[in-house]
C-alpha cells in the first residue's frame, strides 16, 4: 500500500492522551492533561441549553454567528483598548488548535521560515511542518524561563514569514513582560514578519500580572492575529469554541483555511459564549483568583513531596525539577512511574522540547478540584516517605 503523508505520520500520539490513558487504566490522579474540573460557569451551560431549542441547528454562518463576534470583539475592547470591527476582523473556530492550523495553513507558503519559541506546544511543529514551513526553534529553558534575545534575534531573517508567541505560555507559566514584547515588535518589524498570538490563557496571569496583547503594541496591529479560546476562559475545553482577531487582510487568507476544514462550529454553543463575555464578566476574572490559590496549594504539596518547584506567573501548569527526589531515569520514565507506583499523573517537559536534553521536568495541572490535589499530594508525599 502507499504511505501515508510523511510529516502527520511520523509523529505518534499526544503525550496528554497517552498519559491520560495511562492514569484511567491505573486509576490515577490526572494531573496531567490540562481540563478544568468543577469550574464551569452554570449560567453559561444553560445557556447552552437553552440555545439548542432555541436556535437553528443548521449550518450557521462559516465566519460565526453575529452574536459571538460582536461580543468578542466587545471583550477585547474593554479589557485591551483594541477597537475591531467584528464583521472583517472577529472569526469563530472549533477551538484554539483549528485557530492555529487556520493562521498557519493560510499565511505559510512552502519554504517560508516561522519562529517558534520552546518549550513549545505539541500541535505547532506539525502544522508548521504540513504547511511547508521551515521552524526555527529558540529555547526558553528552566528554571527562570528567560527571553534569549540574542539567539532570538539571530532566528529571524529575510524569509522569516511569522513568529508564533504563546503568553502567558504552556507549559512554562510564563506571562511575557512589556520589555520581551517590545523587542519581539521590534524584530517583527525589522523584518516585515507577522505574529501568531496563541493567548489562550489570558485571564490567567497571576500576582497582579498583566497580560499585554502584541497586538496592542505600536506597529503591531497590522502584523499580529490574536487566537482565544472560551474553553480556557470559562473552563469548558470540550466546547472546542475558539476566535481569531486580525486586520482584514490577515483574517482574509485565515478564513479561508477556515472554511475547508471545519467551516463552523454548533450554534448553541456559540450562543452559550457570547452570552457569557457579555454577560457574566467578572466569572473569569474570579477564575484567576481560584486558580491562583490552587497554585499555591499544589507548588506547597509538592515542595513537601520533595520536588523542586518553579515558579509560576500565569496558565494553570506548574513545573517541577525531579533531581532532589533522586530518581534513576529521565522525565517520561518519572511520569509513568508515578502515574503506576504513586497514582499519580504528571506529564514529561520533554515532550515540549525537540533536543530531548530538557530530560528532569514535569508538569502538573493544578486547575482541579482542591481534594483532588490534596490527594495527589498524599499520595506522592506517601510514595516518596515524605508523610
Amino acid at each position: 500500500m502507499k504511505a501515508a503523508n510523511a510529516i502527520l505520520s511520523s509523529y505518534g500520539t499526544t503525550i496528554f492522551e497517552v498519559m491520560s490513558r495511562l492514569a484511567a487504566e491505573h486509576g490515577a490522579v490526572n494531573l496531567g492533561q490540562g481540563f478544568p474540573e468543577g469550574l464551569e460557569p452554570k449560567k453559561v451551560v444553560r445557556a447552552a441549553e437553552e440555545a439548542l431549542t432555541r436556535l437553528s441547528n443548521q449550518y450557521p454562518p462559516m465566519m460565526g454567528i453575529p452574536e459571538l463576534r460582536q461580543a468578542v470583539a466587545e471583550h477585547a475592547g474593554r479589557h485591551y483598548g483594541l477597537d475591531l470591527d467584528w464583521r472583517t476582523e472577529v472569526m469563530v473556530t472549533s477551538g484554539a488548535t483549528e485557530a492555529l492550523a487556520d493562521c498557519l495553513l493560510g499565511l505559510i507558503e512552502p519554504g517560508d521560515e516561522v519562529v517558534l519559541i520552546e518549550p513549545l506546544y505539541d500541535s505547532y511543529l506539525p502544522i508548521v511542518r504540513r504547511a511547508g514551513g521551515v521552524p526555527r526553534l529558540v529555547r526558553l529553558e528552566p528554571p527562570h524561563w528567560e527571553l534569549p534575545r540574542e539567539a532570538l534575534a539571530r532566528a529571524f531573517s529575510d524569509r522569516t514569514k511569522l513568529l508564533l508567541l504563546n503568553s502567558p505560555m504552556n507549559p512554562a507559566g510564563k506571562v511575557f513582560a512589556q520589555d520581551d514584547l517590545d523587542f519581539i515588535a521590534g524584530l517583527l518589524v525589522r523584518h516585515d514578519a507577522y505574529a501568531v498570538c496563541d493567548e489562550v490563557y489570558e485571564h490567567l496571569a497571576f500576582d497582579g500580572r498583566p497580560h499585554i496583547p502584541l497586538i496592542t503594541l505600536p506597529g503591531m496591529r497590522e502584523r499580529c492575529v490574536r487566537i482565544g479560546s472560551a474553553g480556557k476562559i470559562f473552563s469548558l475545553t470540550g466546547w472546542k469554541v475558539g476566535f481569531v482577531s486580525a486586520c482584514p487582510a490577515l483574517l482574509a487568507p485565515i478564513a479561508k483555511a477556515h472554511q475547508f476544514l471545519t467551516f463552523t462550529t454548533a450554534p448553541n454553543l456559540q450562543a452559550a459564549v457570547a452570552y457569557g463575555l457579555r454577560e457574566i464578566p467578572d466569572y473569569y476574572l474570579n477564575l484567576g483568583v481560584e486558580l491562583q490559590a490552587r497554585r499555591d496549594r499544589l507548588a506547597e504539596g509538592l515542595s513537601a513531596a520533595g520536588f523542586a518547584v518553579m515558579g509560576c506567573q500565569g496558565t494553570y501548569f506548574l513545573t517541577a525539577d525531579i533531581k532532589p527526589l533522586g530518581f534513576a531515569g529521565n522525565d517520561a520514565e518519572f511520569c509513568r512511574h508515578i502515574t503506576v507506583q504513586a497514582g499519580v499523573t504528571a506529564v514529561p517537559v520533554s515532550a515540549f522540547y525537540q533536543a530531548g536534553d530538557v530530560d528532569h521536568y514535569v508538569r502538573f495541572c493544578f486547575a482541579r478540584p482542591e481534594a483532588l490535589i490534596d490527594e495527589a499530594i498524599r499520595r506522592l508525599r506517601q510514595h516518596f516517605g515524605r508523610a
